[in-house]
């Protein structure tokens, strides 16, 4: 058994909770900070740990910022899916699209690849933010 999958189910719970009460997309530092600012007894290392562990699971989402940092949020679906992510203030839209799935397949098979995954992630701003 790993090592993430034996530490205390209670850092788990923590992260799990921060990530629910994060309102969006976060970084492991961002939610470190929060979880540290709430009094817990958390590690760094601890939390990315967790976070890849969730992420493996299927229970969060992991995006790249626009600067390249991994960026997590609670998922709330188990259905493949993708995302519209505003620049500005992070918030995120689950979505999905029969077009892009037929375009990925097409793609790999033109090029002869089988067994392909995916992700697309469209990033722009917000009605909010724009607004």
């Amino acid at each position: 058994m790993s090592e993430t999958r034996k530490r205390s189910t209670r850092q788990r719970e923590a992260v799990s909770r921060a990530l629910e009460g994060a309102g969006g997309f976060r970084s492991a530092q961002d939610l470190f900070d929060s979880l540290r600012d709430d009094g817990a007894k958390i590690s760094l290392t601890t939390v990315y740990r967790t976070l890849q562990y969730l992420a493996d699971e299927g229970s969060v989402d992991v995006l790249r910022s626009h600067d390249g940092e991994a960026i997590y949020r609670r998922c709330s679906s188990s259905e493949h899916h993708h995302h519209l992510v505003c620049r500005e203030c992070g918030a995120a839209v689950e979505i999905e699209s029969d077009e892009v799935e037929d375009w990925a397949k097409r793609v790999a098979t033109r090029h002869g690849f089988t067994s392909v995954d995916h992700l697309a992630e469209i990033y722009g701003v917000c009605q909010k933010c724009a607004g």
